[in-house]
C-alpha cells in the first residue's frame, strides 16, 4: 500500500509551529541569559536547549540581542501584573518573591541593573513604583514616617537576597535558597515586616 502525497501544513499549523518555536527559544534563552548574561550566552547553546536550528533565533528575533529584549519585555509585562493595587502590599511582595524563586527572568533583570551606568540615571520622584507605594501609604499600608523609596529598596533587597547572596542565606538562616522551605519562611517574615511597617511608628528622635 502506498501512501498519498505529503500534505503541506495549513496556515494555522504553521502559526502554531512558529509560536511553539518562539516559546521554546524564549524558555531556553531565559535559562542561558540568567546563568551567563547577554555577553556570555551562546546562540548555539540556546538553540540546543530549545531543540531547534540556531538560525531560527535570527529568523524570529533578529539575533541574540532581540531574543534577550523579548525576554525582558515579557518580564516587565509580568511585573506590571504583579503590582496589582487590589492586593495587599505583603501579598504583592510575596508574589515577586515567588516569581524570583521559580523563574530566571528576575535574575536577568538584576544583571541589567548591575550593568547600568549610575551617572546616566536621573532622580525620578514620580517613578511608577514610587507612585504605587505612595498610594499604599495614603491607604494606611505604610506608616507615615517611613519613606516609600526606602520601603521599595528594602522589599527589593528581600526579594533578590536568595540569588544575590545564596551563601549568606545558607550561613545565617540555614536554608538552601532554592528550597521551598526558604520561600515559605521568607514569605512569613515579609508578612510580619509589612504588618509592622503599617503599624504605629514614631519618627526618630521623638
Amino acid at each position: 500500500m502506498t501512501s498519498g502525497p505529503r500534505r503541506s501544513p495549513g496556515p494555522d499549523e504553521r502559526q502554531r509551529d512558529a509560536e511553539r518555536t518562539r516559546l521554546a527559544l524564549i524558555e531556553a534563552g531565559r535559562s542561558e541569559f540568567a546563568a551567563k548574561g547577554l555577553a556570555g550566552a551562546r546562540v548555539s547553546e540556546i538553540a540546543r536547549r530549545a531543540g531547534v536550528n540556531k538560525q531560527l533565533i535570527s529568523y524570529y528575533f533578529g539575533g541574540k540581542e532581540g531574543l534577550y529584549q523579548a525576554i525582558l519585555d515579557r518580564w516587565h509585562a509580568q511585573a506590571e501584573q504583579l503590582a496589582d493595587p487590589g492586593i495587599s502590599l505583603a501579598e504583592m511582595a510575596c508574589r515577586y518573591l515567588e516569581v524570583g524563586h521559580s523563574q530566571p527572568d528576575m535574575r536577568i533583570s538584576i544583571r541589567e541593573k548591575l550593568a547600568e551606568e549610575v551617572s546616566g540615571i536621573d532622580f525620578d520622584p514620580d517613578a511608577p513604583e514610587l507612585v504605587h507605594l505612595r498610594r499604599r501609604q495614603a491607604a494606611g499600608e505604610i506608616a507615615e514616617p517611613f519613606d516609600p523609596a526606602f520601603v521599595l529598596l528594602l522589599l527589593q533587597a528581600v526579594v533578590v537576597a536568595g540569588f544575590v547572596f545564596p551563601g549568606d542565606v545558607k550561613r545565617y538562616m540555614g536554608f538552601d535558597p532554592e528550597s521551598p522551605e526558604y520561600l515559605a519562611h521568607v514569605s512569613v517574615q515579609l508578612q510580619l515586616l509589612l504588618d509592622r511597617l503599617a503599624g504605629p511608628a514614631e519618627a526618630p528622635g521623638t
